[in-house]
């Protein structure tokens, strides 16, 4: 049988793989958030009445920098999902 010694180009660096996932899993919650922005946003771009271009892509803009935001700080995402049920609810104010 063959003998597998730890060379320095395979070495088990855990803590790496551990950074590299826990990225992953930050950036996948953020494009999931920001697919709702876009949602509510192209709802507001179709049928809201007056005002929806303002509406729509202030409120993209709003939840990018709410994202960048709660990027920087941690993994707590209350500013961005507070924004954006904030942002819904104007939405769904405007349609009627």
């Amino acid at each position: 049988m063959a003998q597998h010694g730890s060379s320095g180009a395979h070495s088990q660096d855990f803590s790496e793989h551990r950074s590299t996932y826990e990225g992953f899993l930050k950036g996948s919650v953020i494009l999931g958030i920001y697919c709702f922005y876009v949602l509510v946003a192209l709802v507001a771009f179709a049928f809201v009445p007056s005002g929806s271009l303002l509406l729509g892509f202030g409120g993209l803009i709003a939840g990018l920098l709410a994202l960048i935001i709660d990027a920087r700080i941690g993994n707590k995402w209350y500013l961005s999902v507070g924004l954006l049920v904030i942002f819904a609810l104007i939405t769904a104010v405007m349609l009627g």
